[in-house]
């Protein structure tokens, strides 16, 4: 278990601003950009930026406080949309902090622009209906969608076919023209992407006539989505390199899954309980019953005991939804509803009032607890 304060080596009591610059220095030291993309300096960075996404959201800083990773990982967590970073999130989470300063460009690969060839392409979202069989028993769903993807007649180049890009003269392929300016203060040297070839450090003498240059064409993609069991409307599904492809053979950004767990009328979800409203006669509740019930597996025979009152719960034990990432599964609450008759028959009402005469006084009023006790006692709350 991370202890998110010695990853940021900062105090339990750091402020925001101590918890930001921390952050900073360890994220500049251990960024893949700086690393040559070693494993163990990538690892780094996504621990430190997890540590910093944490600590420095008032929130989920109060939930690690009181329960700890697991607490965020746990009920709570999901509350919050937490979920383990992987490299690209950790990457973004940098860059909308820290991209916007001045001479970022400088601070890795020794001031040179990103080439065309390392240019990522844009990722994609879509999204996927789930029904809540789906989430019982996990799915797999075809997805179709657009996308770019490298041309296949210029290669990816942008360049017309038997051509290829070279080098900027103006810029020597750096992408990037220096200027340097001398004042009281000492010399200055700007920065700026070169207007020769756009910044991308190579030229292109005639473009290709089907992707004009840019090195993409889009096409209708299918791709078959696995929905693992017990996922909510907060998770989604990151398929690598799915996405748009980049400009002049560069590599593909990701496709995000969002998932989307439609209502079942039936129930009533509660992480991953469910609730269910059987709704019984009074015959049935005195003399005891034996029904069928719905669950995401199918339905399932309950006995009523006799005497069984109205709002009492029934539990139906793992036939709830699976917890995400593990074999065990939540419960089935089944609440029973004591159903009376609008209108009676003048049989029924001669039934009934000589019933009457037989059957015993109710508990006082208050006398027992309420159904939404129960309930979220059931639940756990």
């Amino acid at each position: 278990m991370n202890d998110y304060y010695a990853v940021l080596d900062v105090p339990r009591d750091a402020d925001e601003a101590a918890i930001k610059k921390a952050y900073r220095k360890l994220a500049m030291r251990y960024h893949p950009d700086r690393n040559g993309g070693e494993k163990e300096a990538e690892a780094r960075f996504k621990e430190v930026t997890e540590a910093y996404e944490v600590l420095r959201d008032p929130e989920k800083r109060r939930i690690y406080d009181r329960y700890g990773e697991a607490g965020l990982r746990g009920r709570a967590g999901r509350a919050q949309g937490f979920h383990p970073f992987d490299l690209s999130e950790a990457l973004n989470v940098f860059m909308r902090d820290f991209g916007g300063f001045a001479g970022f460009e400088e601070l890795f690969g020794g001031g040179r622009r990103a080439t065309a060839a390392e240019r990522r392409g844009n990722d994609l979202r879509a999204a996927v209906a789930l029904a809540l069989t789906d989430v019982a028993g996990g799915a797999r769903k075809t997805l179709r969608y657009k996308v770019l993807v490298p041309c296949e007649t210029c290669g990816g180049s942008g360049a017309k076919a038997g051509t290829r890009p070279t080098g900027c003269g103006q810029c020597g392929g750096t992408g990037q023209v220096r200027r340097a300016q001398r004042s009281v203060f000492g010399q200055f040297v700007s920065v700026s992407p070169c207007p020769a070839c756009g910044g991308e450090g190579r030229v292109i003498a005639e473009t290709c006539a089907i992707c004009r240059g840019d090195g993409r064409t889009r096409i209708d993609r299918t791709v078959n989505v696995d929905v693992p069991p017990g996922v909510s409307s907060e998770n989604y599904i990151t398929l690598r390199g799915q996405g748009h492809a980049g400009p002049r053979g560069g590599p593909a950004g990701d496709l995000v899954v969002m998932l989307e767990v439609e209502d079942d009328p039936r129930f009533v979800r509660h992480g991953d309980d469910l609730a269910y409203e059987l709704p019984i006669s009074f015959s049935q509740a005195a003399l005891g019953v034996e029904v069928t019930v719905p669950t995401p597996y199918g339905d399932e025979r309950l006995k009523v005991s006799p005497g069984t009152q109205s709002d009492s719960i029934l539990r139906l034990k793992g036939r709830g939804l699976p917890h995400l990432g593990s074999a065990s599964k939540g419960d089935l609450h089944v609440r029973i509803s004591v159903w009376t008759p609008e209108r009676l028959t003048p049989e029924s009402e001669r039934l009934f009032r000589e019933l009457a005469l037989h059957e015993g006084e109710p508990p006082a009023g208050g006398a027992g607890r309420s159904f939404w006790n129960r309930m979220k006692e059931a639940l756990g709350a």
